[in-house]
């Protein structure tokens, strides 16, 4: 039971557990503690093995540099995973603007390496219920193609959510990855799931949950928060210039970096999102 397995990491007892709704790759549960206090625990699918983990290791990397708010981890097991409780409150301009600015203080504490996995994370670890691996590479584009592109544009295939003809177009972006890429960046210490669902607004600040952090381009983060929208965003792009300016042309550059969550979704749920991640291909390509 959860109550049992969180008393188990924390060492403190538990009087009650509730489930809270949503979650796509966990059972999530408000947890109140015999003390009075409150924690978050989610219970992962054995089908996911390392996930909790990745993601404990994930959450700790990213709090490492105090530039983002990210829950504290207080225990992770084999499939269960310990944290803050953080009560939940609305945007504001001005945490949408704080948020831009954390977050550009995160990419600029940079990582080992592209693809390099956060301390104590495994190489292979879990976006959403997709495998993804943490794969260390010289230079972003060989990364991105390799790591990102490729083995999801083979599963899709393999799959017949694209079709051959798709999947050479998205091949033609692995190709050309290097002039598409624009200027050279050093490697970035990135969320990497930062889809809008990611950002939990609190009461006086936004925080980043369900990371699957590794070493990437800064503009992954930031085109993924374009995905799918976000409150604010506006504000949060002006906070990040103001602290980490963007290299030119950068979004120009957000179908390309779009394409690995499109691809991730296209085989997790279909064709529908194939035919975007062909669409993004396309941009790509034109520039």
């Amino acid at each position: 039971m959860i109550a049992d397995e969180v008393s188990r990491l924390t060492g403190r007892a538990v009087a009650e557990t509730r489930r809270l709704s949503g979650g796509d790759t966990a059972a999530a549960f408000a947890v109140r503690l015999d003390d009075g206090g409150e924690l978050f625990a989610k219970s992962t699918s054995p089908s996911m093995p390392g996930a909790a983990a990745a993601e404990a290791a994930s959450l700790r990397w990213l709090a490492e540099p105090g530039v983002v708010a990210v829950p504290e981890v207080f225990g992770d097991g084999d499939h269960c995973l310990v944290t803050e409780h953080v009560p939940e409150g609305a945007p504001t301009a001005e945490t949408a603007a704080e948020l831009g600015r954390g977050l550009a203080r995160l990419h600029y504490a940079g990582a080992p390496a592209f693809g390099s996995p956060p301390p104590g994370g495994p190489a292979d670890a879990w976006i959403g219920l997709a495998p993804m691996r943490n794969e260390p590479e010289d230079d972003w584009p060989t990364f991105y193609a390799r790591h990102r592109v490729q083995p999801y544009v083979r599963r899709a295939v393999d799959e017949g959510t694209l079709s051959s003809e798709s999947g050479k177009i998205l091949d033609r972006v692995c190709e050309d990855v290097a002039e598409l890429a624009g200027p050279a960046e050093p490697p970035s210490r990135l969320h990497g799931d930062l889809w809008s669902g990611n950002v939990l607004w609190g009461r006086d600040r936004a925080w980043l949950i369900d990371p699957a952090a590794h070493g990437g381009h800064r503009e992954t983060d930031l085109a993924m928060l374009h995905l799918f929208g976000c409150p604010q965003l506006d504000r949060v792009i002006a906070g990040y210039e103001e602290v980490h300016p963007l290299a030119d042309g950068w979004r120009s550059r957000i179908p390309l970096h779009q394409l690995f969550p499109l691809l991730v979704h296209a085989v997790l749920f279909g064709s529908g999102f194939g035919s975007q991640a062909v669409q993004a291909a396309r941009r790509a390509l034109a520039g």
